[in-house]
């Protein structure tokens, strides 16, 4: 799907966000429902994720020039990053505000409530069809996706409490439903932030264990040793490695890395490659680790494990 497509479905979502919101904003101050109040508050955040996963898509879409040798293409993991840490933040006041309600609960019109949260719910249904249309491989699209998706379940949860206060008067069933979407929007926070925090530490990709790939590419004859094998994401959907490859001194070493090359693509799906190969040394082969050999010139001091042939430290 183009990424014009994407913008159109993402701008069409933030068009129903905000103008429910606008109106939401309103009935909550005359019902005082802290429900409808803190799902208006989400609902900014929510428009707040569509404007900036629409603004990392325009920035991702920039060539890699200058000094940005990757381009701008982590700018959506920016914007997935904050869409998580504003869900975490208001989840914070709005657990704070919930427990204040339990203890002294204002009194709430239920039946506004009721009818304004089920506005909410087709507003909400249409708004994250609209996302779900978009290509929520990439994480800034999916953190706006999460953003409506919690949004949709707070207002299912205060039209449930809508109708206990309606029917029962418990008016505490406001806050209740406010603490229930509070787990919720933890949840969905802690996985956004969870996820580009892997990318900006530069962590393999989570379905990726890079220990199993060293050992895969090591068992590739010719090759004798893989050190210095680094995974990482570039942005979402996009995995990088580098290695430095030891192989038999008659080995071929441009057959080897084109070999390898097909191999990470085929069963990693990593095309984004690059692989320093050499010929190890014969002291290498007998003696055993790189760089114990004075003479030898390769990595006295490789970063993480090295991958030999037979059992080794991972």
């Amino acid at each position: 799907m183009s990424a014009d497509a994407d913008r159109r479905w993402l701008a069409i979502a933030l068009g129903l966000i905000g103008g429910f919101m606008a109106i939401e904003v309103s009935i909550g101050v005359i019902a005082q429902s802290l429900a409808l109040i803190s799902d208006a508050a989400h609902m900014l955040t929510d428009a707040v994720s569509i404007v900036l996963a629409l603004i990392a898509m325009r920035l991702a879409a920039r060539p890699a020039r200058g000094g940005y040798t990757f381009g701008l293409k982590r700018a959506e993991i920016l914007s997935a990053q904050a869409n998580g840490l504003t869900l975490l933040l208001l989840a914070v006041w709005l657990a704070y505000e919930a427990v204040q309600r339990l203890v002294d609960p204002p009194e709430v019109a239920g039946g506004l409530v009721l009818v304004t949260a089920l506005a909410g719910i087709v507003v909400n249904v249409a708004a994250a069809w609209c996302i779900s249309r978009a290509n929520r491989s990439s994480l800034a699209v999916e953190g706006a996706y999460q953003h409506i998706l919690n949004d949709l379940f707070a207002f299912i949860g205060t039209a449930v409490s809508g109708l206990i206060v309606l029917t029962t008067g418990f008016v505490q069933a406001d806050a209740i439903a406010t603490l229930v979407v509070v787990v919720l929007m933890v949840k969905a926070g802690y996985g956004l932030v969870r996820e580009s925090g892997r990318i900006f530490l530069e962590a393999a990709p989570a379905h990726v264990d890079p220990d199993a790939v060293g050992d895969r590419l090591v068992a590739h004859p010719p090759v004798t040793e893989v050190h210095d094998l680094h995974i990482w994401t570039i942005t979402s959907g996009q995995a990088a490695l580098s290695a430095h490859v030891l192989v038999e001194p008659a080995g071929d070493c441009h057959a080897v890395r084109r070999d390898l090359e097909r191999l990470l693509a085929k069963e990693y799906a990593i095309t984004h490659t690059t692989l320093q190969v050499d010929h190890a040394q014969e002291a290498l082969l007998t003696v055993g680790r790189a760089g114990e050999d004075p003479a030898d010139p390769h990595c006295a001091e490789a970063h993480g494990p090295v991958h030999r042939e037979g059992p080794h430290d991972h």
